[in-house]
């Protein structure tokens, strides 16, 4: 297998991927509680989707959290601290459905607007490390 990137490289996408975490952590006011890959989950498919989604569904979208009834915890704490707003589904009274607060949409876009920042800079520092010659 030849490797494709040098030490340096390697440590340079370390130390983006802790400043992004850093950022991440920043986007909940330094609140540890969500410093989780089930609410990484949770929070960038509900940013992605742009739309409210159904309650159940977003359960699912925590594909860590294998008990539907632990998702929901992690909903209700989100929901309980202003994250998500959980409205009625005008298009069937059985669902409900979930969307990011105004207030959490707007520190997702200011956080992925740094970790793509944070990105293109760890791309100028690994392209102008050299490439290794080292063959495993």
């Amino acid at each position: 297998m030849d490797l494709q990137y040098n030490e340096s490289q390697r440590k340079e996408y370390l130390n983006m991927t802790d400043r992004i975490g850093g950022d991440w952590l920043g986007v909940f006011r330094g609140d540890t509680e969500f410093y989780q890959a089930a609410y990484w989950d949770l929070f960038t498919r509900l940013w992605r989707s742009g739309a409210p989604e159904r309650k159940t569904d977003a359960l699912k979208f925590m594909v860590g959290v294998k008990s539907a009834q632990t998702a929901g915890k992690y909903i209700e704490t989100a929901i309980k601290k202003k994250l998500i707003v959980e409205k009625d589904n005008p298009e069937d009274a059985r669902s409900r459905l979930l969307e990011l607060s105004p207030q959490m949409k707007e520190r997702l876009d200011l956080f992925f607007d740094q970790a793509v920042a944070n990105l293109r800079n760890s791309n100028r520092v690994i392209e102008s490390s050299q490439t290794p010659t080292l063959e495993v």
